[in-house]
């Protein structure tokens, strides 16, 4: 799979917070992410948290009244997933918190997707999901073209990976037989 700008991962995230201390004690406290050292150098409140691979940077706003009012829990709106193994953990500490959620769920292919969704303290739609079970399957490029407006080079680069994933699938079976 072609590379140019030779990106690794996600690394971080950042979130205005009506109050940094709230945003913290809910990313500690619920979903387990913990403090680590921001640059001594910023001008500007915040703080700096991290667990699962990635961080989450929290900007305390400039004028907290001013933010967006919190609006119902909607799975189609913008939201942060996180993976995990087992919802009902999570779904306990957010009845014992009185942490409105809502729960929903996919099924693809006899494969049923389950999905938790609730805000941060700051509005910010959290879905905790059993994702990893759905298989990631590439598009072909026909289907691709029709729902997105793609460059030729685009299309040429698809095709490329398809035909990368298509080897890999076919290395895995000849090696399944042997």
């Amino acid at each position: 799979m072609e590379n140019p700008l030779q990106l690794k991962c996600l690394n971080h995230i950042s979130l205005v917070c009506r109050s940094v201390e709230k945003s913290v004690d809910f990313y500690q406290n619920i979903l387990g992410f913990f403090p680590v050292k921001r640059p001594g150098s910023f001008d500007f409140s915040g703080a700096w948290l991290f667990n699962y691979g990635i961080g989450i940077h929290l900007l305390q706003s400039d004028n907290p009244d001013s933010m967006p009012k919190i609006g119902g829990i909607n799975p189609k709106n913008n939201h942060i997933s996180f993976q995990c193994e087992s919802m009902a953990p999570l779904e306990k500490k957010l009845k014992e918190l009185n942490i409105e959620y809502v729960t929903s769920g996919v099924e693809e292919g006899g494969i049923r997707v389950d999905q938790l969704f609730f805000h941060d303290p700051n509005g910010y739609m959290i879905e905790l999901c059993n994702c990893d079970i759905l298989p990631v399957t590439p598009l072909p490029v026909d289907s691709i073209q029709s729902s997105c407006s793609l460059t030729n080079r685009n299309v040429r680069r698809q095709r490329q990976q398809e035909q990368q994933v298509q080897l890999q699938v076919q290395k895995i079976e000849h090696a399944v037989e042997i």
